[in-house]
């Protein structure tokens, strides 16, 4: 009986030394795990500066080059317009009626609107959209101070979209420093600046780089340039014409549209790369008034191929051009001298690959300016000089 009482004894004893042990190693090992676990949602930032991403410099450099634009049409332009549409209008009782006015809604209705713009330099040019001041005579402006001036349209492009108005500076401004929007990379961070309602004046907002070279059809021109750089910077209406800018506080853009269904921004923004506007630009301030372009040369064909090349008999150095079947009579080849059979390989010393290597090289000339054609006619190259003309 005494062994059988020691037996049992024993067995409760170590039951709880095995049960103790148990316990000491689970806890010992939460310990462990707590303490050596690295949380998923946790990276490894050695090595990347904190302060990678500012937008503190870049802010201060562009709010005061951005000013607020409020855009209308004087009752007399609504008038004039209204007497042009009589005139060329076919109905005989246009003068008397003016139906057609009352019911389209521009009965003594002048159009408004405000947006954005940028100063471009110390004389009081200002960079903005077309579809913001094109309609209007009577614009004014408010820069950050809260500071109001008259501006006067000096002219337009509504082939890209841009204006240039210009105000008298009351005292010295700070004009936008341009970036070169083609090293611009996807991925990149930017800065939208706008002046959206003149009341909130000098807003910015950030984001990256979605895309390049977008083109949305949302310019009605037959020769429209769409070239768009794609942000995902917050843009909003009263935002167009307004700066987008990179870290170094350069412009790289011009805000100019949003894609949403909901007429607000959903995280699609639109902006003119800043080469472009420069072009543009200048062309207006030195033309003083609006840009009349002419990208056509007044030709038609097609894109060389080796097939092409085999069946034209076509002697040259790499299957690659564009081949002149026809050309337009008083367009700007003909007047310039290229005939069917032409193949043109450059454009202004730019290869020609196909006929789009053609349209971009003409992309921002206007009517008058002169390119140079390199063809190949009969085996041989030559230059031809072409002056561009309006197309009929």
């Amino acid at each position: 009986m005494k062994n059988y009482f020691q037996l049992i004894l024993a067995g409760i004893l170590g039951g709880l030394v095995v049960t103790g042990f148990a316990r000491w190693s689970n806890l010992n090992t939460a310990y462990n795990n707590t303490l050596y676990a690295t949380p998923a949602n946790f990276g490894d930032f050695r090595g990347v500066p904190m302060n990678s991403v500012d937008f503190v410099e870049s802010a201060r450099k562009t709010t005061g080059t951005v000013v607020h634009i409020y855009a209308e049409e004087s009752q007399e332009q609504v008038m004039q317009k209204q007497q042009e549409r009589r005139q060329r209008s076919r109905d005989p009782f246009a003068d008397f009626f003016g139906f057609g006015d009352f019911f389209e809604g521009n009965f003594y209705r002048p159009k408004n609107g405000t947006g954005s713009g940028v100063l471009y330099n110390r004389e009081g040019y200002i960079i903005t959209n077309n579809h913001v001041v094109g309609f209007a005579d009577k614009i004014k402006v408010t820069d950050h101070k809260g500071r109001e001036y008259t501006a006067k349209k000096i002219g337009t492009d509504a082939s890209t979209d841009l204006a240039v108005i210009k105000i008298e500076p009351k005292s010295d401004l700070s004009p936008v420093k341009f970036g070169n929007s083609d090293v611009v990379q996807v991925g990149e961070w930017v800065l939208a600046v706008g002046n959206p309602f003149g009341y909130l004046t000098s807003t910015v907002t950030a984001g990256i780089v979605s895309a390049k070279g977008r083109s949305l059809d949302i310019i009605n021109e037959e020769r429209a340039i769409e070239d768009f750089i794609q942000t995902d910077a917050a843009i909003n209406p009263g935002n167009s014409g307004g700066a987008l800018v990179n870290l170094n506080g350069e412009l790289i853009g011009i805000n100019t549209a949003i894609a949403t269904p909901t007429g607000v921004f959903a995280g699609y923004s639109f902006a003119i790369p800043s080469n472009i506007v420069r072009e543009v630009v200048k062309d207006i301030i030195e033309k003083g008034g609006d840009v009349d372009r002419s990208t056509n040369l007044g030709i038609g064909g097609y894109d060389v191929t080796d097939e092409l090349a085999k069946e034209f008999g076509l002697n040259l150095k790499s299957n690659e051009g564009f081949y002149v079947e026809e050309v337009d009579k008083k367009s700007a080849a003909h007047l310039g001298g290229i005939i069917p059979g032409d193949v043109i390989i450059e454009v202004n010393r730019n290869k020609v690959r196909n006929y789009d290597d053609i349209s971009k090289s003409l992309l921002l000339k206007k009517v008058g300016d002169k390119v140079e054609l390199k063809i190949i006619r009969g085996g041989k190259e030559m230059t031809i000089p072409v002056q561009l003309r309006k197309s009929f």
